[in-house]
């Protein structure tokens, strides 16, 4: 079991930054991928990021276009996503989740993959 412990969300206008923080305890953090999603109101949960334990990564690259940087830290059992340039289309609660690697063996991009979910975080850009 692993509990995850989102926080960084807030109010920014747009142009402006935010680095979300995510918090895992429970069992060795470098065996799971760590994702990030994201829903709108009124929308699907739809992903923004993931990284493996060793660092590889992947984006979303048509909502994320470069603006956006996942990265971990093994030893603090935290993974971070840096958001820069927001505009207020990227309203929405943020969420972590993590998928232990031997189940997955990949980065998924679907939420399915991922067993273990934060409660999320708001950010919200105002124009």
């Amino acid at each position: 079991q692993v509990q995850l412990v989102e926080s960084g969300g807030g109010l920014v206008q747009a142009g402006g930054s935010l680095r979300l923080s995510c918090a895992a305890s429970g069992r060795t953090f470098s065996n799971y991928v760590m994702g990030w999603f994201r829903q709108a109101p009124g929308k699907e949960r739809e992903f923004v990021a993931a990284i493996r334990g060793s660092g590889g990564s992947t984006y979303d690259e048509d909502s994320v276009k470069g603006r956006f940087t996942i990265s971990r830290d093994n030893a603090k059992n935290t993974v971070y996503l840096q958001m820069n340039s927001l505009q207020p289309e990227d309203t929405a609660v943020y969420f972590c989740a993590a998928a232990l690697w031997v189940w997955v063996r990949s980065i998924p991009r679907e939420s399915a993959a991922y067993a273990f979910w934060g409660q999320g975080t708001q950010v919200t850009v105002s124009s």
